[in-house]
């Protein structure tokens, strides 16, 4: 799975089973909600959504093992130094990534120029 020159966007789908439950991870729905609020986020990203069940191959191929934990953001090659300033960024396997709604959130705006989350 190449990263395709934009920025990827990986959440765990909806209404996964885990332990016995129908569940959903609430900071995935976070930014899905932020996909909502703004649609048109969907024609810049490129959204992947991930099963839950470990390992997750598509996570470890772009970031790694050790960073499975969603949602997370790659960044494109490229991205300007402004929008991630501040941010945590990571880095593995070559790629720069953001992990959590509130940066994913923070990047969204300075790139995209979307709200910024209050």
């Amino acid at each position: 799975m190449a990263n395709t020159g934009r920025d990827t966007l990986l959440l765990l789908e909806p209404d996964f089973t885990a332990e016995g439950r129908r569940c959903y991870c609430p900071a995935c729905a976070t930014v899905e909600g932020i996909l909502g609020y703004y649609p048109a986020l969907r024609a810049e990203l490129d959204v992947r959504y991930i099963g839950f069940a470990r390992p997750r191959a598509a996570v470890i191929e772009l970031i790694g093992a050790a960073n499975q934990g969603l949602p997370a953001l790659v960044l494109a090659p490229g991205t300007p130094p402004d929008a991630i300033a501040g941010l945590a960024v990571r880095e593995a396997n070559g790629r720069e990534f953001l992990q959590g709604p509130a940066d994913i959130g923070r990047y969204l705006a300075r790139r995209y120029g979307i709200g910024e989350p209050h």
